[in-house]
């Protein structure tokens, strides 16, 4: 007996059933209870699910054997010390909106507007995209602020806990009086320059009342509508076409959700449109499935090619991601029992969510952050291959940050190999990586491993960055009064006689005005080395089928239209034709409710 019953014809196929396809269809059924929608996921469904809604559960998602992730491995890599990354990608219904690490972090106005004007997409700028992040938030801090919303699905808040962590707190204070040009704010989230070089107190994806904020529960699962089908377990295969008209897809029931089901293909039929919403890294492998795609990927793998659309992976963006731990007071609140899968404190923290939304379960353990963007005189820090970058990228654009740095209160890894004892961490992510990789089929096998390559670190500028994020976060977490030293194993391997090397070996805070660590060139190669080795995924995956023009290697128009078909548009974070310096939630927001509009107005549907 099949999982679900599907009928032969629907309105409205959405294959994929992500973070966008939920607010999209949401949008739509809302506005048009009788409009008949078909929603594929090949993950399972997150509905009532606990772990769907602590936010504290985040980490849980990312073990070996999830059942709410996809772990796609890159090929091995000389930038990255000889390793093959692993990239989570979600697989469950409401996407990486049900599974993130619910951290609010918004994107530069310019983001936007490089998408209008150097890709050539009208109504994609600050400009139209500002006020549709507006429309999708609550946002129950301060709902008046001029950037943000006050009645929309999405809550944002600082989550359960109404103070701080200790770690947080101290970052948010020894943070500007270290670095004496960047001050607190009330405001990091702003879009404009005033947002950057500032530290912040952390938002979050969640309600005060410490309950996970996801498009699956707010646009979709409120409604209960009755002409929404949603097939979890249900993963699309191809899109079938008529010439060259969209007109269903094939689809078969996944072995990992129901290992009982029968593994035949199956079609179904869609009579108004298409809208491929499998995510960064599954719509172009269902594109190139469908024929869609360089006839050199198609004719290797063994697929007919339909249209000839050599931008389907071309290049895959994401934002890389350098976890530094140290030793941290034992008396201060850190995440690391969690973690750890600690019996007793899961316990007391569950009894402590269920009582009022507070506790560990009702937050994230990341509660304040900054902006980094150097000063004029500071650039040149950056040495001389980060130099035509920022030229090129930065200089022009004040409000663009390099990266996002925070203090994590704990180690969000395996632990099994180190000390059961409690760790914090600085975490930088690189906002505008220049390094790229790309992402295709090997196969027609819908579970063969794709040809995967990250890209990350081929880029000198990027090593640039990270080097020096390296340098600017250990130089304010050694000042925190809760520091007790450096997990020398994951930091670089300084020369014996070296500074840097001997200032490992501290097991204690250092005065607020105690001189910088002076780095040698034999001490930048060694953090090098370190980045190359230990760099990491945000799985921020992105732009592996840009909305650019088709001459320029773009793969959607501007209406989210697949070039050289019709019936078909695709709706996710693949169709970024360039980066965002953000948690890349807020900006999938944003294509969500734009791609809304557009579908409703081409399908005659008003009031969306």
């Amino acid at each position: 007996m099949a999982p679900h019953t599907i009928e032969s014809n629907y309105d409205v196929i959405f294959a994929g059933g992500g973070t966008t396809a939920c607010m999209v269809a949401g949008r739509l059924t809302k506005a048009d209870p009788n409009l008949k929608i078909l929603i594929l996921e090949a993950g399972p469904t997150t509905k009532d699910k606990i772990e769907h809604i602590q936010p504290g559960r985040y980490i849980t998602h990312l073990a070996p054997d999830s059942k709410t992730m996809q772990f796609y491995e890159s090929k091995a890599s000389e930038h990255m010390a000889g390793r093959g990354l692993v990239v989570p990608s979600a697989r469950c219904v409401g996407g990486g909106a049900s599974v993130n690490f619910v951290l609010y972090n918004r994107p530069a106005a310019s983001d936007f507007d490089t998408w209008e004007t150097e890709y050539s997409n009208p109504g994609w700028g600050s400009k139209d995209l500002i006020p549709l992040l507006q429309k999708a938030e609550t946002y129950e801090i301060d709902p008046t602020r001029k950037t943000h919303g006050s009645s929309g699905p999405i809550k944002v808040s600082f989550g359960g806990n109404p103070s701080m962590m200790e770690i947080c707190r101290q970052f948010l204070e020894v943070g500007p009086q270290y670095e004496k040009d960047r001050p607190q704010s009330e405001e990091g989230n702003n879009l404009d320059p005033e947002s950057l070089n500032c530290f912040f107190r952390m938002p979050k994806f969640s309600s005060s009342k410490g309950r996970r904020s996801d498009t699956a529960t707010h646009y979709l699962y409120n409604q209960d509508s009755k002409n929404v089908t949603l097939c979890d377990g249900t993963r699309v295969k191809r899109v079938l076409f008529e010439d060259t008209k969209a007109i269903g897809v094939e689809y078969v029931f996944d072995k990992q959700v129901y290992p009982d089901a029968e593994q035949s293909v199956h079609t179904v039929l869609a009579s108004r449109l298409i809208v491929l919403s499998a995510g960064a890294m599954g719509s172009p492998l269902v594109l190139e499935r469908s024929g869609i795609g360089a006839a050199s990927v198609l004719e290797k793998a063994g697929i007919k090619q339909l249209v000839d659309l050599p931008g389907v992976g071309k290049d895959y963006d994401d934002h890389p991601f350098l976890v530094t731990p140290y030793f941290v007071d034992p008396n201060v609140t850190t995440y690391d029992r969690l973690f750890r899968g600690d019996a007793e404190t899961w316990g007391k923290n569950m009894a402590q969510w269920d009582a009022d939304g507070s506790g560990l379960l009702g937050a994230n353990g990341v509660d304040a952050s900054i902006k980094f963007r150097p000063l004029e005189h500071e650039v040149e820090e950056l040495g001389p291959d980060f130099e035509e970058v920022w030229k090129k990228d930065y200089a022009n654009n004040p409000d663009k940050p390099l990266f996002w740095m925070s203090a994590l209160a704990g180690l969000p890894a395996d632990q099994s190999a180190l000390p059961p004892i409690s760790y914090f961490c600085s975490g930088v992510s690189l906002g505008y990586p220049v390094s790229r990789g790309h992402l295709h089929v090997a196969s027609d096998d819908i579970y063969a491993a794709p040809d995967f390559d990250c890209g990350f670190l081929s880029h000198p500028a990027d090593v640039a960055v990270l080097r020096w994020g390296y340098k600017r976060g250990r130089e304010i977490l050694r000042r925190m009064p809760v520091y007790r030293g450096a997990l020398a194993p994951a930091h670089p391997h300084f020369d014996a006689d070296s500074l840097a090397g001997i200032a490992l070996a501290e097991d204690g805070p250092v005065p607020l005005d105690a001189p910088k660590i002076v780095y040698s060139k034999k001490d930048d190669e060694a953090i090098d080395v370190n980045i190359r080795s230990f760099v990491s995924t945000t799985w921020h995956s992105l732009g592996t089928c840009p909305m650019k023009p088709r001459e320029r290697g773009g793969v959607v128009d501007t209406d989210l239209n697949v070039y050289g078909v019709t019936g078909l548009k695709l709706a996710d974070l693949s169709i970024a034709p360039s980066n965002v310096n953000c948690n890349t939630y807020s900006a999938t927001l944003a294509i969500g409710e734009k791609a809304a509009l557009i579908i409703a107005k081409e399908l005659g549907i008003e009031g969306v």
